[in-house]
Order: C-alpha cells, then sequence, then structure tokens
C-alpha cells in the first residue's frame, strides 16, 4: 500500500427559512464556484458549491428558502426533497438570530428527519445590537446536543468553526436515529397518545420499507395526513390514525419553542428595531407604491448619468479596436467582403453591445443593493393589494421584480406559486417587465430622440411594462369571471448594509452572463445579421436594400407602419432581436455601417441616416420603437424557459401570439394618437 489517505467528500445542504442569511452564508462559504443542475424528476434547479475543510472535500447545495417541511409550492418540495436525500451526509440549518423563534419550528422538524444536523446561527451582530443574548451552552442541550456555531455570514465570521463542526459531526455519525419506538433519542417528545401512534406507525414503515431512512419523521406526517407522504409510501393506517393531528403536533412544537426561547433568549425586547420607523414610509398604504417609483426613476437616473460617464472608455476601446483591425487586415491584404464581415460585422455588432456596461453595471449593482438592504420584499409587500385585484397573488410581484434583471430566472421562479393556474398567468405578464437585455435599447434611442430627459424617457419604459403586466392580468381575470387568489405571506426581513462580497458575486455574474451573451448569441447573430445584409439573389450586394435582409423587412413594412415603424431596417432589427434584444441595437450598428453606436458620432450617424430614408421619423417614432421592444416575443432563452417551465408548446405559442398581438396594438393606438396631435 502507498499509505497515501485517501480524501473524504461529504455532501452538506443548507437549509432555511427565507431571508434568513443562507444564500449569503453559501456564497460566503463558496464564492463564486457554483454549479447549476435539476433535482431529478422536477424542473427547478439547485445550486452547488465546493468548498473544503482540512482533509475534506465538501459539496454543499443551496435550497429554496421554506418555513416548514410541509409541501404546497414546488420549491418547497425540492427544499424538502433534498433534506430526505439520503445523499444528503450532513444538514445546515441556517438561522436567524434575531428571529430565534419563528425559525426553531424547522429546526425541530429538520431533526425528526435523524440526520445529523448543524445550526447555523446566524445574523449574530444584529443580535448583538440590539441588546440580546443567546445562551450557548443551554441552547445545544435543549436541541438535542447538536452543534450550534455562532456566524455572520455578511461579515464572514464563524466560517472555519462551522466548517469543523459539519465534517466533526459527520465523522461522529451523530445523528438522532435510534430504533422505532425509542423516545429518548428524541429532543421532542408528544404527548403519550401521539408517541403511542407513531410508534405503530414506525413500526409498520418499517415492516412494509425496511430500508427506509427517516422513519419517525414520516410517521410523523402520517399523523398530520401529509399528501405527499400518503402517495409516496401508500400504506394503511386507518386502524391507527383516526383524524388529522396536524394542530396537536404544531401547538406541541410551538410550546417547545417557546419553552427553548425563554430558557436560552435575553434582552429580546430590549431594543426595538429601526426597521419599523422606516417602514411606516416605505410600505404605507399609499406612499409605499410612491416611493418605490421614485426609488427606480433615481436607479435609472444614476444608470444614465454615471453609466455615460465611464462609457467614454469603453468608447475609445472599440474606436481603437476598430481602426486597428481595419488596418491591420489592409496590411495583410484580407479581402474586402471578410474585412467588412470583421469590421462591419463583428466588431460593430458586438463592441456596439458593450459599450452599453457602464450603463448594465449601474443598474444590476442598484437592484443587487436594493434586494440585499431588505427592500424589495417590501415592494412585493406593498404591490399584493394591487396583484390581489388583478386576480395574481400577491407573491407573483416577486417574479415581476425579478423580471428587472433577466426574464429567465423570473419565469423559473414562477415554482414558488401554488397553483399551475397561478403559475402560467404570472409566466404570461412577467415578460412585460423591463429585463436588463431591453436597457440598451432605451438608452441608444432615447439619448437619440431624447437627449434632455433620456433617463425619465427609459423610466416610463419599465412603468409601462408593469402597468401593461397589471392590466392584461386584470383583463384575463375578468375572461376567468374573477378568479380569487390568496393574499401574500411573506416575511419582511430586517433593513442591512448591503454586503460587498454578495452584491460583487451578484454583478459579476449577471456581467458575466451578459458577456457570455456577447460572445455567443450577439456574435452569431451579427454574423448572420451582416450575410442578409451583403448578400442577395445574386451574390454580394452593395446596396443593402438589394440584399435579402431587405426582402425579409419589406415583408414586414406593412404590418409594422401604423405602429410608426414602416422601415424595413427596422423590420430586420427587431426580428433579430428574437435571439437576444441586445441585437436591436447590434442590427442598427450593422445596418446602418456604424462601428459604435452609442458614441455620440454613432448616434449622429444613425439618425442622419434614419432620416435620410424617413425625414419623417422622429421622436414619437423612436419611443413607439422603444415600447415595441418591451412587449413585443421575449429573447429565445425565454421561449425555452416558458415551455419547460409550463410543459406546453400550445400555452407557450399562446404567450407568444397574445405578446405579438398586445405590442402590435399598443404601439399602433400610441403611434396614431400622437401623430394626430403631432
Amino acid at each position: 500500500m502507498s499509505g497515501t489517505k485517501e480524501k473524504k467528500h461529504i455532501n452538506v445542504a443548507c437549509i432555511g427559512n427565507p431571508n434568513c442569511g443562507k444564500t449569503t452564508l453559501f456564497n460566503a462559504l463558496t464564492g463564486s464556484k457554483l454549479k447549476v443542475a435539476n433535482w431529478p424528476g422536477v424542473t427547478v434547479e439547485r445550486f452547488e458549491g465546493q468548498t473544503s475543510f482540512e482533509d475534506v472535500d465538501i459539496t454543499l447545495i443551496d435550497t429554496p428558502g421554506i418555513y416548514s417541511l410541509t409541501c404546497y409550492t414546488i420549491e418547497e418540495k425540492v427544499t424538502r426533497q433534498c433534506a430526505m436525500d439520503d445523499s444528503i451526509d450532513v444538514i445546515i440549518n441556517v438561522v436567524d438570530a434575531s428571529s430565534l423563534e419563528r425559525n426553531l419550528y424547522l429546526t425541530l422538524q429538520l431533526l425528526e428527519l435523524g440526520k445529523p444536523i448543524v445550526l447555523a446561527l446566524n445574523m449574530m451582530d444584529i443580535v448583538k445590537e440590539r441588546g440580546m443574548e443567546i445562551d450557548m451552552h443551554r441552547l445545544p442541550e435543549m436541541l438535542g446536543d447538536i452543534p450550534v456555531v455562532p456566524v455572520s455570514a455578511a461579515k464572514r465570521t464563524g466560517l472555519d468553526i462551522l466548517l469543523h463542526a459539519v465534517v466533526h459531526h459527520y465523522e461522529e455519525g451523530n445523528g438522532r436515529k435510534g430504533a422505532p419506538g425509542d423516545e429518548t433519542e428524541y429532543v421532542l417528545k408528544y404527548p403519550p397518545e401521539i408517541e403511542d401512534k407513531i410508534a405503530k406507525l414506525e413500526v409498520m414503515m418499517g415492516a412494509h420499507y425496511p430500508t427506509h431512512s427517516s422513519v419517525r419523521w414520516h410517521a410523523i406526517k402520517l399523523l398530520e395526513d401529509d399528501e405527499e407522504v400518503k402517495k409516496e409510501h401508500p400504506i394503511s393506517v386507518t386502524n391507527v390514525v383516526d383524524r388529522s393531528y396536524e394542530k396537536d403536533i404544531i401547538q406541541c412544537k410551538y410550546a417547545y419553542i417557546e419553552k427553548v426561547v425563554n430558557e436560552t433568549l435575553f434582552h429580546k425586547n430590549q431594543k426595538a428595531a429601526s426597521t419599523d420607523k422606516v417602514d411606516k414610509v416605505l410600505t404605507h398604504p399609499f406612499w409605499g407604491i410612491p416611493m418605490f417609483l421614485l426609488i427606480m426613476c433615481a436607479v435609472f437616473f444614476l444608470t444614465f448619468t454615471v453609466g455615460d460617464l465611464l462609457k467614454g472608455v469603453f468608447e475609445q476601446g472599440l474606436a481603437w479596436l476598430s481602426a486597428a483591425a481595419s488596418a491591420g487586415l489592409d496590411a495583410i491584404g484580407v479581402t474586402a467582403w471578410l474585412k467588412s464581415l470583421i469590421v462591419d460585422g463583428i466588431i460593430a455588432g458586438v463592441g456596439g453591445i458593450l459599450t452599453f456596461i457602464p450603463n448594465i453595471f449601474i443598474l444590476f449593482l442598484a437592484l443587487a443593493m436594493l434586494e440585499d438592504s431588505g427592500y424589495m420584499s417590501r415592494v412585493a409587500y406593498v404591490m399584493d393589494s394591487v396583484m390581489g385585484r388583478v386576480g395574481l397573488s400577491g407573491k407573483a410581484f416577486l417574479p415581476m421584480i425579478l423580471g428587472f434583471g433577466c426574464t429567465v430566472p423570473a419565469i423559473m421562479a414562477t415554482r414558488a406559486l401554488e397553483t399551475e393556474h397561478d403559475r402560467r398567468k404570472t409566466m404570461l405578464v412577467t415578460p412585460f417587465m423591463s429585463c436588463s437585455a431591453r436597457l440598451p435599447i432605451y438608452v441608444l434611442f432615447s439619448e437619440m430622440f431624447f437627449p434632455e430627459h433620456p433617463a425619465l424617457v427609459a423610466f416610463s419604459m419599465y412603468v409601462i411594462g408593469m402597468v401593461i403586466a397589471i392590466l392584461a392580468a386584470l383583463v384575463i381575470n375578468r375572461m376567468e369571471k374573477g378568479h380569487i387568489n390568496d393574499s401574500l405571506l411573506i416575511e419582511l426581513p430586517e433593513y442591512k448594509r448591503p454586503n460587498a462580497r454578495t452584491i460583487r458575486i451578484y454583478v459579476w455574474n449577471k456581467l458575466k452572463d451578459y458577456l457570455s451573451k456577447a460572445g455567443t448569441t450577439i456574435f452569431i447573430a451579427s454574423i448572420v445579421i451582416w450575410f442578409l445584409l451583403n448578400f442577395g439573389i445574386g451574390g454580394m450586394v452593395d446596396n443593402p436594400a438589394e440584399s435579402f435582409g431587405a426582402v425579409i423587412g419589406h415583408l414586414l413594412v406593412p404590418v409594422l407602419k401604423p405602429a410608426g415603424l414602416g422601415m424595413w431596417q427596422i423590420g430586420v432589427a427587431l426580428l433579430s432581436g428574437l435571439s437576444a434584444k441586445e441585437v436591436v441595437v447590434s442590427s442598427f450598428a450593422v445596418l446602418f455601417g456604424v462601428a459604435n453606436a452609442n458614441s455620440d458620432a454613432g448616434m449622429a450617424a444613425i439618425v442622419s441616416n434614419i432620416q435620410s430614408i424617413n425625414p419623417g421619423f422622429g421622436a414619437l417614432n423612436a419611443y413607439c420603437l422603444m415600447l415595441f421592444c418591451l412587449l413585443y416575443v421575449p429573447c429565445v432563452a425565454t421561449v425555452a424557459t416558458v415551455k419547460k417551465e409550463s410543459g406546453s408548446w400550445k400555452f407557450t405559442g399562446k404567450m407568444i401570439a397574445f405578446q405579438l398581438v398586445l405590442a402590435w396594438m399598443v404601439t399602433t393606438i400610441v403611434y396614431q394618437i400622437g401623430n394626430f396631435f403631432r
């Protein structure tokens, strides 16, 4: 034997309530070394990250936040499936130490699974700020002597101790399993009547499923009349279970939690949270929505002002690259068509998009800070009453908010809704929220045609998107004869200073996705557009009006003309935008041979070219173009995600048709009314 020691590997699941800092802790432990996969049998993504401690490799799995192991939504089912998975060696139960009472309900349920549990007591800095104290000796005792580690994910303290506890607890094999009927192994003992039934159900479970883990937990769930457990393990329990004992079990758990809190948490009322004072304004029934709009308006003001200050560097770099590439290609005697492809196609298309990085960066930075501060949960809370009036669940506004960043994860976030009906209706209206891919379109055309108020014009697109989404939901609700949805039950987290590391990881991942799209989708689209504009039936053409692109564009002119978009170049740009919305900007750069569409010279060249073709094209037409880009079919990635999440091509096709018709109708109405007063 070589004498080398084989390195161990363990799988660890991070499970906790929403807003407990679980994902922040996950990011702190793994950095940005993330992998996305799907849970078997469900279309819900999980996030995996790698870390290590001493000689042990650790795969960390981040799960959706839940309040209990009782399942109603897809994401709750996923977290429960993860907790029960035999491949999970240790569970890190992330607990918000400042809200101990609420978080411990899930803890007691996890302990009943019989798996090794490590309690990560997060947000201890908030506990100290409030003047509270937690007895770190008595708390582990009352939870079955499991490791309890105080950490601050935001400040990255206690992480090594946490990993040490995970590894040590795994090596000890210190689970809470015990033999069926042996109550001494469990933290919470129920009244004798319930314990007697649990013992009988454990024996029955053992007889039918001898290799099954978490027998006690399943027995408790059978007493609670849990539908999922009954489906997964169909055994007859009528001779034992005469009614649902769910309320009795819940009462026992909360009674024990109250005992734990009384014995371990001190001075909990010593200092009131400043959160309540701020919420009097930000969650006010009347002022809440105006404050949200004001904050978003400020975000877009910064996006334009600060972004425009930074974009000069990118413009200079792109101009240098274009000139250098042109000179280099001339020096080596490259043919004219290949030079045109590289300079006018690839560099103009892809490079033009890259000049918007400062604007995109500022937008993502602002959204990340709002999210990490705890404000976005307030927005969902404020919008709950509005969503209820239009037949949407209050939870529907959460994926709609995500749509400000990217529509793909926003569509995926509809999994948090409880019914398929609500999920599909939310999928239908979420694409109307302006994603970051549309921002380059707004930036370009608002600065070209509305130079005095570009930020305000761009902001109006975001407001219109929200209004259209809500109105569309209202119409659908009326057609469904007033389908009533449940109100939103959401925890409002503490306001906190945004964590620099969390924001850095979030912004970098978003920018990385943007750059990846520029290097793949937009790169390919730019080449395709160049070929469409430079080749016709007779081969390569000098005049784009004789190209394949012109033929396609002319077919769309009669349809787009009533909306003020009757130019074949616009038709080509809109068609190319189906691959990715940023490609609309790339298309204009390629269509008019502009190396940098976002520069002052580039914008002036585009305006001059457009008005030479259509002298009447002005601010109204530009606004209608932005409006159409807002409302028409989202990118192919979003369409594919809708198909994946809905499981129906029929529904996906109806969504595409609905959005195309709505975009044309709204844009046409705006143009015709505006043209009447022009």
